[in-house]
């Protein structure tokens, strides 16, 4: 015990040498807090390697302090990555002990880290972009690069499959991401290890060769630097002259890309000047003197000072002839131009910090992260994000998961409806629900990036209007209105329709002027809304073509709509059939008792509206019949072999996963019964909603009901009243 506390006290006065040698400010207090935590925290975890647990937010951290060092805070937040995901503590006890900063690089990085657990990466762009739009402070990804540094340096305790997937992981996103971050040094290792454990057999090839040319490379670039060297000093200028380290994986490219053989690449041969002082004149001046002592190569000078790269990397490249005639690679930058090449976004914050509290230089600085992503035409963040550090790349939009891994991209806000149509118009105008993680969500479900969505469909499912109120993207609105309009027209004709029956059974005409007054009294602008009333359901003929009778006893509730349901039901059962004597009297449905298929009904016949449809049961037809008991009418719903009607089924239960399909196949197992649509949403851990289905009889929709009762997760289920 003594010796493991001998052993920590150790490393952390190692990490604080490490944070006071690079980093401006140091909380050493709050540091070693944070590592207290950590070793707390991991105490009784172990690596693969058998080394303890501890070692590795330790080497995070490290990685943080020396290789890309920015501040205090991101040092704090690489002790405690590991923390919350790990161990029992809280993200909100993180914010109490070390301040919101720390506890969002914390949640972001283990954010990220959930995003590539299981998943294949097969579309390495999107899943950066995925990265960026989960991450608001740039911070987290520096961790997070610190991290997936230090598990490719530790990769060979991991089994050969999880090898090669974090390798391919590594490769595809973030050895790009490292560079779009300007990260030279951590880019350019990170390419290496993944290299190793794709492909080791290049890599060792590759290795065994440079090692093997080591002395001749070495003896020949010194005989190359010399007359160098000696000029500059002459000079007078402070200088470092080194030999430019080549990269394995660097190499296999331009070995596949050219088609040639390690032999074959020029540029194994290479040396980096860096000027001492921060004047980009001054490295023009060394270029001239390079030219004059070796010949160069006119098509292979590259000004990098002039127009730096993207990611803010400024350098000179020349290629020259050198000694033996052998090809050499010239690189020429300041000091301060080697660090922003090497440390990047860390190096960047150093050198503009003294001034950062001026609104146009950071600005700058986050306009240049935001080129460096190809947003450019993407808003403003506001002055607050930019004053506090933060980052808002990519935050208009998500990217999610389909059930097979692959990415959708979505603007920001997007429903499981605005992901249904993007995978496919007829996924989205069949959608009757979702499952977002694997729990059953409601239609209208904000989706987060990183999410997991599925998409339920029902072949009799079809756009709902209210979807419009919450979908964002523009194949979505743009599919329901189609959808809705065609929907819209066929019931205008039906309306027509039924009008010109109407007319036609009263002996009446109307010619153009007269239906366009008619439909203006009734407060339609034109005659397709006062079609498409009728054909809702919404106009009472009768009433409209016998405007003089008076109203029936029941007339004070003839102004309720009748609800949405029931008007499907009825039209899919093709109304009342009405017998005896009266049959061809017009009818309507009473709005009191709003009776739909199924339902035990009798006719009333009114004064002036023709014969009324009621339940049975209803009570203003009992009311009704005490005086009026002679106008009853024998009517009855349609039945014919093989017809079906309309009806809902109300349920509520325990939210589980696959519990829709359960519900879908208690359903359709029962004499193939179809489902017409499903309405349902969750709350916790539990769902409520209806099922709309076709059912023969009463008969038929009372076993539906009491095979769902029978489910385990199924409180509740009764027929469905409009």
């Amino acid at each position: 015990m003594a010796i493991a506390a001998i052993k920590s006290k150790r490393l952390l006065n190692e990490l604080l040498d490490v944070c006071n040698a690079n980093l401006n400010t140091v909380n050493e207090k709050l540091i070693s807090k944070a590592f207290r935590l950590a070793a707390e925290a991991h105490k009784n975890h172990y690596r693969l390697s058998g080394e303890p647990y501890l070692i590795h937010p330790f080497e995070v951290a490290l990685i943080v302090a020396k290789e890309i060092p920015l501040d205090d805070i991101s040092v704090v937040a690489a002790l405690l990555h590991d923390v919350v995901e790990d161990t029992d503590y809280s993200l909100e006890f993180i914010e109490k002990e070390f301040g919101k900063e720390v506890a969002e690089i914390v949640d972001g990085v283990t954010k990220i880290t959930g995003v590539f657990r299981g998943k294949n990466i097969n579309q390495a762009d999107n899943y950066r972009k995925l990265l960026l739009s989960m991450v608001k402070d740039v911070r987290v990804m520096l961790v997070k690069f610190a991290d997936r540094l230090h598990n490719m340096r530790t990769l060979d305790f991991m089994p050969l499959e999880k090898q090669r997937r974090i390798a391919k992981e590594t490769l595809e996103i973030y050895a790009p991401f490292a560079h779009r971050f300007g990260l030279g040094r951590i880019k350019w290792e990170l390419e290496d290890l993944a290299f190793k454990y794709l492909n080791r057999q290049a890599y060792e090839d590759i290795a065994q060769k440079i090692k093997d040319k080591r002395k001749e490379r070495e003896t020949y670039i010194n005989k190359f630097k010399t007359p160098i060297y000696k000029r500059l000093t002459e000079l007078g200028l402070r200088f470092e002259i080194t030999g430019r380290p080549k990269h394995l994986y660097s190499i296999y490219r331009k070995m596949i890309k050219r088609n040639t053989t390690f032999e074959g690449i020029y540029d194994l041969l290479a040396i980096r000047i860096i000027l001492e002082d921060d004047d980009p004149h001054q490295c023009y001046y060394v270029l001239g003197i390079v030219n004059e002592l070796y010949k160069p190569i006119p098509d292979r000078f590259k000004d990098y000072i002039s127009i730096p790269k993207k990611n803010n990397y400024q350098s000179l490249h020349t290629t020259v002839v050198g000694p033996e005639g052998k090809l050499v690679e010239v690189q020429i930058r300041t000091r301060k131009m080697h660090e922003i090449a090497e440390k990047g976004v860390a190096a960047h914050w150093k050198y503009k910090e003294e001034s950062f509290s001026k609104e146009q230089d950071i600005e700058e600085w986050v306009n240049w992260v935001r080129e460096i992503f190809e947003s450019a035409n993407r808003d403003e963040a506001t002055k607050e994000l930019l004053a506090s550090f933060k980052l808002n790349l990519y935050q208009d939009e998500i990217y999610v998961f389909t059930p097979a891994g692959d990415l959708v991209r979505l603007p920001i806000n997007s429903t499981p409806v605005d992901f249904a149509f993007q995978i496919h118009t007829k996924v989205g105008y069949h959608c009757i629900g979702a499952k977002v993680n694997d729990k059953i969500v409601p239609l209208n479900t904000i989706l987060h990036s990183g999410d997991r969505v599925e998409i339920l469909t029902s072949k009799n499912q079809h756009p709902n209007p209210g979807w419009l109120n919450f979908v964002k993207t523009h194949k979505a609105k743009t599919s329901i209105r189609r959808f809705i309009k065609r929907e819209e027209d066929e019931i205008v004709n039906a309306g027509r329709s039924l009008w010109e029956k109407k007319i036609k059974k009263l002996k009446l005409t109307f010619n153009g002027d007269q239906l366009i007054k008619l439909a203006n009294k009734l407060k339609f602008d034109n005659t397709k809304q006062f079609f498409l009333a009728i054909g809702k359901g919404q106009v009472d003929l009768d009433a409209v073509l016998n405007p003089e009778t008076e109203k029936a006893e029941e007339s004070d509730v003839k102004d309720l709509e009748f609800d949405k349901f029931a008007s499907i039901a009825r039209g899919a059962a093709g109304g009342v059939l009405v017998e005896g004597e009266h049959k061809g009297i017009i009818y309507t449905y009473a709005k009191c008792c709003n009776p739909i298929p199924g339902d035990p009904i009798v006719g009333f016949i009114t004064i002036g509206e023709g014969i009324k449809i009621h339940r049975k049961n209803c009570k203003n037809l009992i009311s009704l019949l005490e005086k009026h008991g002679d106008r009853l009418v024998p009517v009855a719903w349609p039945k014919t072999e093989g017809s079906f009607f309309v009806a809902a089924i109300k349920i509520r239960g325990e939210d589980k996963p696959g519990i829709l399909q359960s519900i879908s196949n208690s359903i359709t197992n029962y004499k193939n019964t179809n489902i017409k649509s499903v309405n349902i949403s969750s709350h916790d851990s539990y769902f409520e909603g209806t099922v709309s289905v076709y059912v023969s009889d009463l008969n038929h929709l009372n076993h539906l009901i009491e095979r769902l009762k029978s489910s385990p997760n199924i409180f509740h289920a009764e027929r469905f009243y409009s």
